[in-house]
């Protein structure tokens, strides 16, 4: 038989690749709530890719073989397999968001709304910021991933039908070659622009592609089951150690993306030729059953932890109920309640819309198929323009929770945060930061080097405007900490290598003030760049991490007001930064020998934190969920030099 159609005509029920989809949706889950030791929980997407590509080009080629593919039918498919999941899904928080969302997130909304109806939502997203660094308050981030693959599978069959009619001879060439294509240009693009990388369907078809060569028989047969053992525990192996050894740090897609992917590729290759003990595990009913409702389980959950989080709909989750303190913690009892409604809502999606809609009694084809579709999505994209056109329908509420949440503009934020020029983002580069004006030293004044991430950033015009008599430069970069082997992205090592390595060594500073995002894991390397500038006879200053939420403030104290909930605010305040200063401080009185400055302690006292950056209570103390605003951080200075601590 000719290449491309030897494939099977009938693709056999697979329930280890069941099992393999609830493996993948629980690390996402995971990851997505939080649970530290799934720090690369977001492989399980990679997972689900590897999966479509072999189920879907299975079908596809079989029906090749026996002479019977239909572009039309194809579409057919996809939609009945994508959509009526997801209409719901987006009908129901769209009815919410109009109810709850504050106008500046509702706008948001709208607007994600409106690419994840158009299967855009990767490029939305992509324009926004990187997917591990993007404000986790929009519902709809996860559906990026639909995006790609509805993508991928628009062109898919249109590239199948003309190699086919073009090429007979070479369709697993072609799919060969664009797979290498695809793996090659995902490589070389995350260490310039890992954003890119991670969003574009071209730097992602080849994780699809990946299964699609399996469908081709690329596989070899494993017919000894000890072989099928050892393939499959291999496969086992590298899924483990993307899910617990990567981390939003991990250059990602590219090569590390290998790992899953391979991994996946291993195991549905090898449960080709029998059973395995892998197998046998991925194939028990449990497994099977969270594997079935994983599409609804993946669309439902990401908005179901979003709105919980933003305590937007789910009052309950606030605090725990008096009768259980004690027994469970507030994380504990968030986690639980998010997980289980999770399940239910998605269990409720798979029985009474997937499956009616794919084999049951609301199945349909052809042209009421389409039409009905694209009525919906009219529906969608008239009421997302609508939304954006209004301004998020500000009228909902009265002016002082709107105005306390639309307080501030990225683009405001941006400019004073000097960003594009002294603090370089995730969406720009090492060399478009301006020495000449960050790192200038004046005569006659004392110069001090602020170096570190966004949260440096946050604080150089309070310094600055607080102490006209010395000269504060700026090298900030994000997400990075200021160390001298840091972590990170290529522009966040550029910038240390050469603060580090050529600018300090040769230009004295009167101080370097390290400020940033802090975590435990960069106690070593402070330790690390204290004892350099201590050989280099530079004076160190340390800064320690400001009170953090786990949404934006402003919100926050928007729906405090608008709900009266007073306490709204410390309810969602992050406990663990108040251990993380006691401990930095501490380490720099006894160990490091170097001064301490504890914002979080400016703000906090006893647990009871300022929230607000005047006595009128109309300015918040951030602009977001860890950053201070410019009257928060100038308050924060000002309460500092009181206290003797900044002189």
């Amino acid at each position: 038989m000719r290449e491309g159609t030897t494939q099977k005509p009938m693709l056999k029920y697979r329930p280890d690749i069941d099992g393999l989809r609830a493996v993948a949706v629980l690390t996402v889950l995971a990851f997505h709530m939080g649970v530290a030791r799934i720090s690369g929980g977001f492989v399980g997407v990679d997972i689900f890719f590897v999966i479509s590509g072999y189920l879907i080009s299975s079908i596809v080629f079989g029906e090749i073989a026996a002479s019977r593919f239909s572009v039309t039918a194809f579409y057919e498919r996809r939609i009945r397999r994508i959509f009526p999941a997801l209409f719901c899904m987006l009908f129901v928080f769209t009815v919410l968001g109009v109810i709850c969302l504050l106008p500046p997130d509702l706008l948001s909304y709208s607007k994600s709304l409106l690419a994840a109806t158009m299967s855009a939502s990767n490029f939305y997203f992509w324009q926004k910021s990187g997917y591990f660094f993007l404000p986790t308050t929009n519902p709809l981030l996860h559906t990026w991933s639909l995006a790609v693959e509805e993508q991928f599978y628009i062109l898919f069959p249109i590239f199948l039908v003309l190699v086919r009619r073009f090429f007979p001879h070479r369709l697993t060439a072609a799919v060969v070659g664009l797979f290498v294509i695809s793996l090659v240009a995902s490589a070389a693009i995350v260490p310039y622009n890992q954003d890119t990388a991670f969003y574009m369907p071209y730097t992602r078809a080849w994780e699809l592609l990946l299964g699609t060569l399996l469908s081709l028989g690329m596989f070899p047969r494993l017919h000894s089951q000890w072989l099928r053992n050892l393939a499959t525990l291999a496969g086992t192996v590298a899924i483990a150690y993307a899910v617990f050894g990567y981390s939003q740090w991990t250059p990602f897609p590219g090569l590390h993306a290998l790992a899953p992917c391979v991994g996946s590729a291993l195991i549905i290759g090898a449960g080709e030729s029998g059973p395995s003990l892998v197998s046998y595990v991925l194939s028990s009913r449990p497994v099977v059953f969270i594997g079935l409702i994983s599409y609804s389980l993946y669309l439902w959950h990401w908005p179901v932890i979003v709105l919980h989080d933003m305590g937007a709909f789910f009052s309950v989750g606030l605090a725990v109920p008096h009768e259980y303190v004690g027994l469970i913690s507030e994380r504990h009892f968030d986690f639980a309640l998010e997980i289980s409604l999770s399940f239910v809502l998605g269990i409720l999606s798979w029985r009474f819309v997937e499956r009616p809609f794919r084999n049951g009694s609301l199945r349909m084809s052809g042209r009421p198929l389409f039409a009905v579709t694209g009525a919906v999505m009219a529906v969608f994209i008239g009421f997302a323009s609508w939304a954006i056109s209004a301004e998020g329908f500000p009228r909902r509420f009265s002016v002082s929770p709107v105005r306390m949440a639309s307080s501030y503009s990225e683009k405001d934020i941006y400019k004073s945060l000097r960003g594009g020029t002294c603090f370089i983002t995730t969406n720009e580069r090492f060399e478009d930061f301006n020495r000449d004006l960050c790192l200038y030293q004046k005569d006659g004044v004392d110069n001090y080097l602020l170096l570190g991430d966004s949260h440096s950033a946050a604080l150089w015009r309070a310094l600055s405007s607080s102490f006209p008599g010395a000269n504060f430069m700026q090298a900030s970069t994000g997400p990075c900490a200021p160390l001298v082997h840091p972590y990170g992205s290529l522009d966040c090592r550029k910038m240390m290598t050469y603060i580090f390595q050529d600018y300090l060594p040769s230009h004295p500073v009167h101080g370097l003030f390290l400020e940033c995002r802090w975590y435990g894991r960069d106690i070593d390397g402070i330790t690390e760049t204290i004892e350099w500038a201590r050989q280099h006879r530079i004076a160190v200053v340390l800064f320690g991490p400001v009170q953090e939420y786990d949404t934006p403030l402003p919100r926050l104290l928007a729906y405090s007001i608008a709900w009266n909930l007073p306490e709204l605010a410390a309810q969602h305040r992050v406990s663990e930064n108040g251990l993380l200063d006691a401990r930095l401080a501490s380490l720099a009185a006894n160990t490091w020998h170097i001064p301490y400055v504890s914002l979080y302690k400016a703000t906090c006292n006893d647990g009871d934190c300022t929230e607000y950056a005047d006595a009128a209570h109309t300015v918040p103390l951030m602009f977001d969920a860890d950053h201070l605003s410019q009257a928060g951080s100038l308050l924060i200075v000002r309460r500092l030099i009181e206290r003797g601590e900044l002189h």
